[in-house]
């Protein structure tokens, strides 16, 4: 909205030619952002408790989680505003790809508050029914693929899929890049929200996460550094570093009530709106398989719930780890709960620079 009302002012005024740079934007949406979840957080916590929205643990968990139980959630609104307001404030709205990124969180978002209140208010405890999340999930990734097939230029670049470390290799999946699409936007909301089981733990690496896209997205939408790093240019797709630094500055001030002990748990309706934009995020810069290593920690939380149900089914009830997901693996190995998080947190940022020295290895 800024950068719509006032970058065409700069002849007036040539201070206002600062609303050219993605840089100066990106750092106030992140700003931005802070500050709404700073201002309204402890509100939101206050009218959240007054309604008595509060987290349900389950039984088959860690014990010492039963404390938790009553901690307002759907905290994830909160979440979701002071990313899309930023976004609203100081992006180029009219950039396709920022329009895609605000779609994936709203959708997303709508989703998991549906199934949160299903869960808190309605007191079902399984929430909304399993085929039905994911059909809204699917449903997503079909509009998504759609618009992207009308959006860019290039058609034929929409379907190619970028492969780390190698120099202007590209494999066009064709059709199939249509599965592709549901597997990324699916599975890294899903993952995300696996994740989400302990203070701190989703949020904070979404964090990184973001950070990094942001920081892909800017490169991508450059063309000198585009061409110095021998990545595929994408026209526009820089603006993408403004939403991604709302998401960090949401991550980030969410992150304050949601440091242990939390006051505070997103549930699905932040877990799914960050997973579903994330997934859109790689999709857009083309760096879907960048993905599964700049945000490896989701993946092991997916996969150790993947491979837990597996073993029980096809070994005879025999288990692989101690609890699914990994991070009640090791909390049951007599980790603490800040131990987990915080070496969690490590492993996460590692997968970063290693994620970002590819980009420059190619």
């Amino acid at each position: 909205m800024f950068y719509l009302l006032l970058y065409p002012l700069r002849e007036h005024w040539s201070a206002l030619n600062v609303f050219q740079y993605i840089t100066f934007r990106a750092a106030y949406a992140t700003i931005t952002a802070l500050l709404i979840c700073f201002v309204f957080g402890g509100w939101l916590i206050g009218r959240l408790q007054a309604l008595q929205i509060g987290e349900t643990i389950r039984s088959d968990g860690p014990a010492r989680h039963a404390a938790k139980a009553g901690t307002p959630t759907m905290g994830g609104v909160l979440v979701i505003a002071a990313i899309v307001l930023p976004t609203l404030l100081w992006a180029d709205l009219g950039n396709r790809y920022v329009q895609l990124c605000l779609l994936a969180t709203v959708w997303m978002g709508t989703l998991g508050f549906i199934d949160d209140w299903l869960k808190v208010v309605r007191k079902r405890p399984k929430g909304m029914i399993g085929r039905v999340k994911m059909a809204g999930q699917i449903g997503f990734s079909l509009v998504l693929y759609a618009l992207l097939k009308s959006a860019v230029a290039d058609d034929a670049l929409v379907t190619q899929l970028a492969v780390p470390l190698l120099k202007d290799t590209f494999i066009d999946l064709g059709w199939f890049y249509l599965p592709l699409v549901v597997i990324v936007v699916a599975g890294t909301s899903n993952a995300v929200n696996l994740t989400d089981g302990l203070d701190g733990l989703a949020i904070g690496l979404s964090a990184f996460t973001f950070l990094g896209f942001a920081a892909l997205a800017y490169v991508a939408g450059n063309v000198i550094f585009a061409d110095y790093l021998n990545i595929v240019y994408l026209p526009g797709a820089g603006e993408l570093a403004v939403y991604c630094g709302a998401v960090v500055g949401a991550s980030l001030g969410f992150l304050w009530f949601n440091a242990h002990p939390a006051r505070v748990f997103m549930g699905d309706t932040g877990s799914l709106a960050l997973g579903g934009a994330l997934g859109t995020v790689a999709i857009l810069v083309k760096r879907e398989l960048l993905l599964v290593i700049m945000g490896g920690m989701f993946v092991m939380e997916a996969l150790s719930v993947m491979l837990q149900v597996a073993s029980f089914r096809w070994r005879g009830g025999k288990r692989i780890f101690r609890m699914a997901p990994l991070h009640h693996h090791f909390e049951l190995l007599g980790w603490s709960e800040t131990q987990v998080v915080v070496r969690f947190w490590i492993i996460g940022i590692l997968l970063l620079l290693l994620s970002m020295s590819t980009v420059k290895l190619q």
